[in-house]
């Protein structure tokens, strides 16, 4: 039997190592954190994502060709970029990188509906993850994903920060960036996109690996169906648009 002296002792040191614990875990994350700074100026040749998944593929027996071509921010057109916006992160250009209504907003869904959703990870919050770190959903790797997130914020502009993105999401299996997208799914450059085709990839950006855009399910129907209520709501199309496509996602 522990006599009730070394009991006090024992809950004393679990007290000081669960103090202790949280305070070293985020020490070693702030001091083991990617240098962004040059992504002010330089384009990634690659991203861990991409290399995630090639390492992936190489555990099946399989290999990935990664597909990927840089474009200007002013050539991809203003439509995707407010749909991509508007879907993924309302707020971009107002928050610091970390949408804090979103994420009690998640909590609340997450809540309501017993189930972890996606919702609340902000656009820079996705290009942190795909450019340093993997799809896991471990905690720790959403504390660095939160910390590299503001570092990426401090240092880069706002446009900067959504070109990376947009040249860097992935959008296929092996397919990375809106350009390389539009190119394999509908065969022309990004700023030739109509505005069906603009819902359409837009659409895919959860589920990019196992969703085409020129598909007709009914999961992809329910995004594009949003996506257009979202671009009438926002005022970004106008009811003729709306009205000319939304029964092809009904």
């Amino acid at each position: 039997m522990v006599k009730p002296t070394k009991r006090r002792k024992l809950w004393r040191w679990l007290l000081l190592i669960a103090v202790l614990t949280p305070i070293a875990v985020t020490a070693y994350i702030l001091l083991t954190l990617p240098d962004v700074s040059s992504l002010r100026t330089k384009d990634p040749s690659s991203t861990a994502f991409m290399r995630f998944r090639q390492e992936e593929a190489r555990r099946k027996g399989r290999t990935i060709a990664i597909q990927k071509e840089w474009v200007d921010f002013v050539s991809i057109p203003a439509l995707l970029k407010e749909a991509v916006r508007i879907t993924e992160d309302a707020s971009f250009y107002w928050h610091k990188g970390i949408d804090f209504e979103e994420i009690k907003e998640s909590l609340k869904r997450d809540l309501r509906e017993k189930r972890f959703s996606r919702g609340g990870s902000t656009i820079t919050q996705q290009l942190a993850k795909n450019l340093f770190l993997s799809p896991s959903k471990n905690p720790l790797r959403k504390v660095r994903e939160y910390f590299i997130a503001r570092r990426l914020e401090k240092v880069l502009s706002k446009d900067r920060i959504f070109t990376l993105y947009l040249n860097l999401i992935e959008l296929g299996s092996g397919i990375f960036g809106v350009q390389a997208a539009s190119r394999y799914y509908f065969g022309r450059d990004v700023s030739e996109l109509s505005l069906e085709e603009i819902v359409r990839l837009t659409a895919i950006i959860p589920r990019p690996v196992t969703t085409d855009p020129r598909g007709s399910e009914g999961w992809l129907n329910w995004r594009c169906s949003m996506i257009l209520e979202k671009l009438r709501l926002y005022k970004k199309i106008g009811e003729d648009e709306y009205q000319s496509l939304i029964g092809k996602f009904q």
